[in-house]
């Protein structure tokens, strides 16, 4: 496996697979591997020739007083698992060279990124959208695989694409899960013993309302409180937002439907802040 940490390095190996004839996947990463991530890889090897995995901490896509710093980091175990999985370039670059001085060029998504964790976030996917969109540049991938955790990235890297006629398939990657159901998330490693057993608030809050929603309680205000309610009896849990959402607009519903998806923010002991989300006719 090559580990390139310049982009004129990346390019240059990018200009060399396209003489070849190879197709490219991109799985983009912020590094500390768990098995949602290799689940990635694995998945993107199935539509290319050669495989990229990018590890950046992107710092323009940290707020002022979120977890840039702390952000849990593990580069050389990383590089072992990402061997393992086949990926034939590791793209590491420094901020400063993703970044350089007088860098003042930012991608924006308006619409789909005011909401939920755009909302919560201010400026976050602006940052996720501009390094995302430079990865696009550099690798030339012909596909990149996103896991559906992260369901509003997902929806804004799609627009992004499609807007800009940027010529790489998005391919979506289905939750994946501990074994007690907890979406595997790098911020997990912040949890203790107690606060994960707080943790499982959000995946059993998503639970609840799929089964209200088969029972036929389709009023997203009486399925919020329900949800929230059950949330709160966690210790330690506070909600930044359920949201019951249309999955391709992402536009709030007052009536719940089979395209109805159910998204969740919840900080654990006012520190760890984690994600989930799921259909509510779905299972995963």
């Amino acid at each position: 496996m090559k580990i390139l940490t310049s982009p004129g390095a990346m390019r240059a190996w990018t200009r060399e697979q396209v003489v070849l004839g190879n197709k490219t996947a991109l799985v983009p990463t912020m590094g500390f591997f768990h098995e949602g991530h290799l689940s990635l890889m694995r998945m993107a090897a199935q539509y290319a020739d050669t495989l990229v995995v990018s590890l950046f901490v992107n710092p323009i896509q940290f707020g002022p007083n979120e977890d840039l710093d702390r952000y849990p980091r593990s580069f050389t175990k990383d590089c072992e698992l990402a061997e393992g999985e086949g990926v034939e370039v590791l793209f590491a670059p420094e901020a400063g060279d993703m970044y350089p001085p007088g860098f003042q060029t930012t991608v924006s998504v308006e619409h789909l990124s005011r909401s939920l964790c755009g909302a919560d976030r201010p400026g976050h996917f602006n940052g996720v959208t501009t390094v995302v969109s430079k990865l696009f540049h550099i690798v030339q991938p012909d596909c990149a695989v996103f896991g559906q955790k992260d369901f509003q990235q997902l929806s804004i890297i799609r627009r992004m694409v499609q807007d800009l006629d940027i010529g790489v398939d998005i391919l979506a990657h289905p939750i994946v899960r501990e074994p007690d159901g907890l979406a595997m998330s790098s911020r997990n490693a912040y949890l203790d013993a107690d606060q994960r057993k707080s943790a499982l608030s959000l995946s059993k809050g998503i639970a609840l309302a799929r089964s209200l929603y088969t029972d036929g309680k389709l009023d997203t205000a009486v399925l919020t409180e329900k949800v929230k309610k059950h949330i709160l009896s966690y210790s330690g849990t506070e909600v930044n937002y359920i949201s019951f959402i249309d999955c391709s607009s992402l536009e709030p519903v007052d009536r719940a439907d089979q395209e109805t998806l159910v998204a969740l923010a919840v900080t654990i002991d006012g520190r760890v802040r984690l994600i989930d989300n799921g259909l509510l006719a779905g299972t995963g």
